[in-house]
């Protein structure tokens, strides 16, 4: 989502099953020449092809290198690209995770991971560093943060995620960390790095909003939660 609040619109994002945040990139033409209008028919018929065919592979992702929730042998890997800043995020978090757990990643057939598209404004690097943080000092204590973060977040159009509000979201999570080294980093920005390589990762796999979720590899499109869970299922046979 681009800075100006006018590219902060909530769309329906095509690969999900809820409105999700998408990055506004249309833009209008002039006059429209018959030859510019020619080139842009052949523009959209190979972007609509290159499309397809970019939905049809399997991205492959370095699971090792992402937090997960569930079994590192399930047979379905989910991956969902997220900004703690998104909204749609948080619905994300506070709905379908709950049900993914008890449904399919507790019974061993998914496991879920958890890759930064922070881009919803210069907070959203900060609040996924500080959760690099956590996860760097204690593994364990990641997806604790996760859903402290959803249930701690405030209006995407304030600047709320700051180093302090951070560590102080962790503590009264009683994350069981070093919180004055948790500042410290989130402060020299040990992680940005970290976080930018989520973010061309994100741009690399097709991303265009979050949260986006992919299985096996796969960008998937579904309407609601049961409609994702028996295309997760299916997976698991």
């Amino acid at each position: 989502m681009s800075k100006s609040s006018a590219n902060k619109s909530r769309n329906r994002n095509k690969s999900q099953g809820s409105k999700a945040y998408v990055n506004p990139n249309k833009k209008k033409g002039g006059n429209g020449a018959l030859i510019w209008l020619s080139l842009a028919i052949v523009a959209v018929a190979v972007f609509i092809v290159l499309g397809i065919n970019n939905q049809s592979k399997a991205y492959d992702f370095d699971y090792a290198d992402l937090p997960r929730l569930g079994s590192a042998d399930a047979p379905v890997k989910i991956v969902e690209f997220g900004d703690y800043k998104c909204p749609s995020c948080k619905t994300f978090a506070e709905t379908y995770k709950p049900q993914l757990q008890k449904d399919l990643i507790d019974t061993g057939k998914a496991a879920l991971y958890f890759a930064n598209y922070a881009f919803i404004g210069k907070d959203s690097s900060t609040a996924a560093e500080a959760a690099e943080a956590v996860r760097t000092q204690k593994p364990d204590a990641f997806w604790t943060y996760y859903d402290a973060l959803y249930a701690n977040q405030e209006d995407e159009n304030t600047a709320w995620a700051t180093p302090e509000k951070l560590v102080q979201i962790a503590k009264e999570a009683k994350l069981d960390i070093d919180y004055d080294k948790m500042l410290a980093e989130i402060q020299s920005g040990v992680y940005a790095d970290r976080v930018k390589e989520h973010n061309s990762m994100a741009a690399k796999s097709g991303v265009q909003g979050t949260p986006t979720l992919f299985l096996n590899g796969k960008l998937v499109s579904f309407k609601d939660y049961n409609d994702l869970k028996g295309q997760i299922e299916a997976a698991s046979k």
